[in-house]
């Protein structure tokens, strides 16, 4: 095994990995707040354990995680963006939202007549073919 003496200020301190080499990159945060949070998060809910646990060993800090979750989970469910502190602006952005939302329910009810329609069409065009069949063929169905 070598190691190097050299070192700069600004790099972080080495570390001995499992295969016996030196390395200089980071394995995670494990901070006292960090281990905390995943130990409470194993006893509660272990697959919350494994997302902190997950989180720390990608180097980041647990008081990061509830920002990305939120910032996740409205991309989720269409990518709102979260109120500003301009009211004009929220009211604004609120009539956007609720003309979209006429519009997409316009589009639904126009998509069910269609399908009634549709099925309109085909109950009566299936009369039609049964009648032709009943004219076409007196007496034959009853022997």
């Amino acid at each position: 095994m070598s190691f190097s003496s050299k070192s700069t200020v600004g790099q972080s301190a080495g570390q001995w990995d499992l295969s016996g080499q030196y390395s200089t990159e980071k394995r995670g945060r494990w901070t006292g707040l960090n281990i905390a949070a995943m130990v409470v998060g194993f006893v509660f809910f272990w697959p919350l354990g494994l997302v902190i646990l997950y989180w720390i060993l990608t180097d980041r800090d647990v008081r990061d995680l509830p920002a990305a979750m939120r910032e996740k989970w409205t991309q989720l469910r269409g990518g709102r963006t979260m109120h500003s502190d301009n009211v004009v602006f929220n009211k604004y952005q609120q009539t956007q939202y609720d003309r979209i939302q006429e519009i997409k329910d316009e589009m639904n009810a126009r998509a069910k007549r269609f399908a009634e329609f549709r099925a309109d069409v085909r109950r009566r065009a299936d009369e039609e073919e049964f009648n032709r069949f009943m004219a076409s063929s007196p007496g034959q169905g009853s022997d």
